[in-house]
């Protein structure tokens, strides 16, 4: 018996699928520091995907789980929450399967992030306090949209298995480097779905890399990683957007990461503008986080007397963070001054 509506979502998967045949990889570059000469750093420019950021690869695979779980239908309309990168990237593909799409933020998300929404077709439900998104969000697919629900189900929507997840094209863009098992893989944790893909496929491919999560001072995956203890809230709130949850969201997984590494917001602000000096384009404060715990690392691998590689991850465009984090105005009225730190970072190399 022919089934219209089986029919759509065939249509749907296939254009989701063509939408990533024709996405090239994005690009691996390498940074070489004379303080840390027996060490390589390794970025991954996320930021090089069509809607900017690496939330591209996850709306691509929560889009994909609605439809062959069989949550989402044709015209039917999508909600998620989202502090704007991952929004941004749902907003897009939601267009591009004809479907009305809203995103839930917090009302102080960057302006530039709202705006890129808003340009893609989708809607922004802004709600003043953080916490509140959750519910809100909910409040929409009680009402008959389709929550893609990023925070509970990225660390189950990706195949960490392979299928060009991100770090199976981190290893296989690693192949040829003089140290291709990287001592360490550094990345933030927002949704705790990046985290969990990248070290369950360590585990997968049986190798020796350990993964830390770089994590601004005092949010919630901080304190709970230490304590293993999945209801603890954060201690202090930051300006690094996508980053710093308020609260452990349920796709981080403890037991996979081998490290926390802590950064403050003004060293963070610090290295998004360090990053801009050394390739000539902005990107955003996490990662100019993600930097920060790099050179942690590199540090404490130095003085243990070990060399290798560390690979760490260009999270998006630093062009939504024009009117805040690269904003003096901005940064002087939340009394942020991140000279001192940026005075501290490694000299720009050549």
């Amino acid at each position: 018996m022919k089934r219209p509506e089986r029919d759509w979502v065939r249509e749907a998967v296939e254009r989701l699928r063509r939408e990533a045949t024709r996405s090239a990889d994005t690009h691996l570059l390498r940074l070489d520091l004379p303080a840390f000469p027996d060490i390589a750093f390794y970025f991954k420019d996320e930021a090089a995907h069509p809607t900017g950021s690496l939330k591209h690869r996850l709306a691509r695979s929560l889009f994909l789980y609605a439809l062959c779980n069989g949550r989402l239908r044709e015209g039917q309309a999508v909600v998620d929450a989202s502090s704007g990168s991952t929004a941004i990237s749902e907003a897009w593909f939601a267009r591009m399967l004809g479907l009305p799409f809203t995103a839930v933020m917090p009302a102080c998300t960057a302006p530039r992030k709202i705006a890129d929404v808003q340009a893609l077709g989708g809607t922004c439900d802004l709600v003043d306090d953080p916490n509140d998104v959750h519910a809100r969000a909910a409040w929409h697919a009680a009402n008959g949209a389709c929550h893609l629900d990023q925070f509970a189900l990225a660390e189950r929507a990706t195949d960490w298995r392979g299928n060009n997840n991100i770090a199976e094209s981190i290893l296989r863009q690693m192949a040829l480097e003089p140290d291709p098992e990287p001592a360490w893989i550094v990345c933030g944790a927002g949704t705790g779905g990046t985290s969990a893909t990248i070290g369950r496929y360590l585990r997968y491919q049986g190798l020796s890399t350990r993964l830390c999560v770089a994590e601004p001072t005092g949010g919630a995956f901080a304190e709970g990683w230490r304590t293993r203890n999945p209801s603890v809230r954060a201690s202090r709130g930051t300006v690094i957007e996508g980053i710093g949850r308020p609260r452990v969201e349920p796709g981080f997984l403890f037991d996979i990461v081998d490290a926390v590494v802590e950064v403050d917001d003004v060293e963070s602000i610090a290295g998004a503008w360090w990053l801009e000096g050394w390739l000539g384009r902005r990107y955003g404060g996490s990662s100019g986080t993600n930097l920060a715990a790099c050179l942690h690392i590199a540090a404490d691998m130095q003085a243990r007397g070990e060399r290798g590689s560390i690979v760490s991850l260009l999270c998006d465009r630093g062009e939504r963070y024009a009117q805040t984090l690269f904003d003096p105005k901005w940064l002087q009225a939340r009394g942020l001054d991140p000279k001192a730190a940026h005075a501290l970072l490694p000299p720009i190399p050549c």
